[in-house]
């Protein structure tokens, strides 16, 4: 083979797996050249052979561009076709589907972008890059900031809750505080107790770290079931319980406040850490922020994990967790993991939530999931409300849909991704599968008259499928 049918061959290739999209210019003669070590006329005859297979389209005084009407792969695609996926895989398809500029994004886990102040925090990111220094990074190292965890210990007195700015770790989002709270009330082999249906990064944790997990079920009704609880904890040597009181991903019940005193109750008397998921808190509906169970704990075995990702950007990644007792194990954990949380997005916080009105931004907020949600839930209702159920629950942004039992949502998952609308299938919720017949919908994105008719569209094609039983 020829060196220019060479070149040609790796450059479709190339434009084949999407390194060039359609459309885009292709670096000059003279550039790839230098690039491939191949000669000017070798470049030109690959250009010229990839031109004649209609790969390439030649532009006067332009170069070379991908042709328009060229395919390249999709990752997003490649993973829909497994037939067979884990947790992981079956996690990392609906993030990447989400990814989708033209994708309808009801499988996204996190509320509507354009609900974030993206201006003002673009400005509090340029202000914390003048700020920092060669020593800031040494400066922010575990437990992390001192002004962000003042600023969130200020936060959390406002509410009446006394947690010192010393017991906070900053972290690199939710997941991460989470993690590193398993990490240091557990050891490898170890039981915890989770809810089920429960969110998947619960799972994916406990699978990392070698943990095993009883679970409880939770339902939109019922909430969680203290006497099982109670029968859990007295069947498996329990280390610690992993859940979320306040607007649970992804059934979306809170607790109310007598059945949080009630649990803090029973992890003291069973001697289980809790580590409590609390990212949805501040999304509440109405005109009191609730409680965490932290707030019934009283002897500091209790770890409350949260971050900004969910109620101010998601992008930043910042998180962190008020560890009571295991502040210090957290901090030697981290040190062991990420070392430290990005410097310029702790400064940048810190900026924003001392310049700019983050209540303001919240009310704002909460009003627009309140609105979003309940149009989502009446559209669902009346469309769907014949062959599913459609609870709906004050505060958060999530719906929680049942079919019938023997409705396969997987099928109705892949129908909507032909239809450019992602959506979660129970099956991201559960070790075991039962909750196959059900779906979670991201209810933050405005129901648009075009993304209505699109609805509209997936109603008809459910209900198609379900005609067959």
């Amino acid at each position: 083979m020829a060196k220019y049918e060479q070149l040609a061959d790796r450059l479709a290739i190339q434009i084949k797996q999407g390194i060039w999209q359609p459309g885009e210019k292709l670096p000059s003669l003279r550039k790839q050249s230098s690039l491939t070590g191949y000669s000017l006329m070798t470049v030109l005859h690959a250009y010229q052979l990839l031109e004649s297979k209609g790969v390439l389209s030649a532009r006067e005084r332009s170069g070379y561009r991908v042709a328009e009407s060229v395919e390249v792969s999709s990752t997003a695609n490649a993973v829909q076709s497994a037939e067979s996926v884990s947790v992981n895989d079956f996690v990392f398809d609906v993030l990447q589907a989400s990814r989708d500029p033209h994708m309808f994004s009801l499988g996204f886990a996190y509320p509507d972008p354009s609900l974030y102040p993206r201006q003002h925090l673009n400005k509090s990111l340029a202000a914390a890059a003048k700020q920092t220094t060669v020593t800031s990074a040494l400066d922010n190292l575990p437990p992390g900031n001192q002004a962000l965890r003042k600023l969130i210990a200020q936060r959390y007195a406002a509410r009446g809750m006394h947690i010192s700015p010393d017991e906070i770790v900053i972290t690199a989002g939710a997941l991460e505080a989470l993690s590193l709270s398993l990490q240091v009330v557990t050891r490898p082999g170890d039981w915890v107790l989770i809810e089920s249906p429960t969110f998947y990064g619960a799972m994916q944790a406990l699978e990392r770290l070698g943990l095993r997990a009883v679970t409880v079920d939770v339902t939109p009704e019922n909430e969680i079931n203290l006497a099982a609880v109670e029968r859990a904890l007295q069947s498996k040597p329990v280390k610690a319980c992993w859940l979320m009181s306040n607007f649970q991903n992804p059934v979306g019940y809170s607790l109310p406040d007598e059945k949080k005193q009630a649990l803090a109750g029973l992890l003291k008397k069973y001697d289980v850490a809790l580590v409590e998921d609390d990212v949805y808190a501040e999304l509440y509906s109405g005109e009191e922020l609730p409680w965490p169970v932290k707030h019934f704990c009283d002897d500091g075995n209790s770890l409350l994990c949260s971050s900004f990702s969910k109620s101010l950007v998601a992008g930043f990644r910042i998180g962190w967790v008020a560890a009571g007792k295991h502040a210090n194990a957290i901090q030697k954990q981290q040190l062991m993991s990420t070392i430290s949380t990005s410097v310029p997005v702790q400064l940048a916080l810190v900026d924003y939530l001392e310049t700019k009105n983050y209540e303001k931004h919240l009310h704002q907020l909460r009003r627009a999931l309140h609105q979003r949600k309940l149009a989502m839930y009446h559209f669902l209702h009346e469309h769907w409300g014949r062959f599913a159920k459609v609870h709906y629950l004050q505060g958060g942004y999530f719906l929680w849909i049942e079919f019938c039992p023997n409705t396969d949502a997987m099928v109705i998952y892949k129908i909507a991704q032909s239809l450019k609308i992602s959506l979660a299938p129970g099956k991201l919720f559960s070790l075991s599968g039962e909750y196959n017949h059900c779906l979670r919908i991201n209810a933050s994105f405005e129901l648009t008259p075009s993304r209505r008719q699109l609805m509209n569209k997936l109603t008809n094609k459910i209900k198609q499928y379900l005609e067959q039983f």
